[in-house]
């Protein structure tokens, strides 16, 4: 964990894809204790791409980190039965489950009749329990038609999971505040949130639901550009690409300031008699002052803009890749304390985020590297439920349970 504004609580999580286990790690990252359940030999997820020559997911330890690993057998009903003992074992800091994993054993009303106090979150592809993942709401929330030069005949998919990012903190946030409800009212509660609910509620809260509804037009693709108000990629003399942000009217003056565009500015006003104090109106000639700013950059080395640019506060960004991006920016490095370096089991050494919450006059804890399958499996059984060794070891020869042996991935 890196905080531990959450010591005490205790969540099984049942989950695959990104969203429940994203929200279970940013639960385990605020200290937590994440319990994950996992199918011995590993679930759907647990190879998926990228993954290092040895096979081990990059993907699924990236989403693990912080927490603890159960291995269980699901298919039998013992091992189920077991899962339902984790999540209603008694106490206050238990009693709560993270999942997308469909089932009635898993149900709310059927965990509820074994503690009052339950809290679940279940995370759905569509509100009416269809399945849908990221693709196939981003499809259709419109998005697609708006990016680049897209439109509904040429839609441009984005690669970043957003509605899976914005889910995952809506449960995080969903399961904090039942907690808290909980210890006011002693009630338990029951979240479900759709992914497709995440994305159209975001079309509202954005106002572009409304501005369709109400405008009865569909907003164009803009490519590059800043909607609203001024921004655009940029190419400089040597060939590097950036981007320039001028949505407020600070930004907008520090960026006229820094090129010395006021002469070329104010004609520009003149010839479409606007006021580009104004938003709207840096929107609208927007091809015109690109025009400008170009010329300005396309003559002038990258590292004379960015002296030019830091100096007057202009709000820009370079393009990179990931790897230039990893070798280059040390907003992604250890000088910034949200990173650290850490051993994963399979992968080696490497670089990993913690919380992006900084908070203040507290020590950072340390990032748990992602479990092998069943790491935890022993402890686990008999911190929560209180099993001895006999019946550990039961458990294990039946098969409705496995250690740390049962990773495919697990190097001794």
């Amino acid at each position: 964990m890196n905080l531990d504004l959450l010591r005490g609580v205790r969540v099984i999580e049942s989950s695959a894809f990104i969203a429940a286990p994203l929200a279970g790690m940013t639960l385990a990252q605020f200290g937590a204790d994440v319990i994950r359940i996992d199918q011995i030999g590993g679930g759907l997820d647990y190879k998926r791409e990228p993954v290092m020559p040895n096979g081990r997911s990059f993907y699924w330890t990236g989403l693990n980190k912080c927490k603890r690993s159960l291995a269980v057998d699901i298919r039998r009903k013992e091992g189920r039965e077991l899962i339902r003992s984790l999540v209603t074992a008694p106490g206050d800091q238990g009693g709560i489950l993270l999942t997308n994993i469909g089932g009635s054993w898993l149900s709310h009303d059927s965990l509820r009749e074994l503690r009052a106090d339950l809290i679940s979150c279940t995370i759905e592809g569509n509100p009416d329990g269809t399945t849908a993942v990221d693709y196939t709401v981003n499809c259709a929330t419109g998005f697609p038609a708006l990016t680049g030069d897209g439109g509904k005949d040429s839609p441009v998919n984005h690669v970043l999971p957003a509605w899976d990012i914005a889910c995952a903190y809506q449960a995080a946030m969903g399961i904090v505040a039942a907690v808290l409800k909980r210890r006011i009212k002693g009630e338990g509660s029951e979240l479900r949130v759709a992914l497709s609910d995440v994305a159209f509620s975001m079309l509202s809260h954005l106002g572009m639901m409304t501005e369709v509804e109400k405008l009865e037009k569909d907003r164009p693709a803009t490519g590059n550009y800043l909607y609203g108000a001024f921004g655009k990629d940029f190419l400089t003399l040597d060939g590097q690409r950036l981007y320039i942000a001028a949505v407020s009217l600070g930004q907008w003056k520090n960026l006229v300031s820094a090129c010395r565009l006021e002469k070329e500015v104010s004609k520009l006003e003149k010839r479409w008699h606007a006021d580009f104090s104004l938003e709207a109106d840096r929107f609208i000639a927007r091809e015109d002052i690109e025009a400008v700013v170009a010329i300005w950059c396309k003559s002038r080395f990258y590292k004379e803009i960015a002296s030019i640019f830091d100096s007057n506060k202009v709000c820009w960004g370079t393009y990179r890749t990931v790897r230039e991006a990893l070798t280059e920016d040390s907003r992604l490095s250890t000088n910034n304390e949200i990173f650290e370096n850490i051993v994963t089991e399979g992968i080696g050494d490497h670089l990993v985020a913690g919380t992006p919450i900084r908070l203040a006059n507290v020590e950072r804890g340390k990032t748990n590297p992602a479990p092998v399958l069943g790491a935890h499996t022993n402890e686990v059984l008999n911190e929560v439920l209180n099993f001895d060794v006999n019946h550990i070891e039961k458990l294990q020869r039946e098969g409705i349970i496995a250690g740390s042996e049962c990773d495919p991935y697990f190097f001794k």
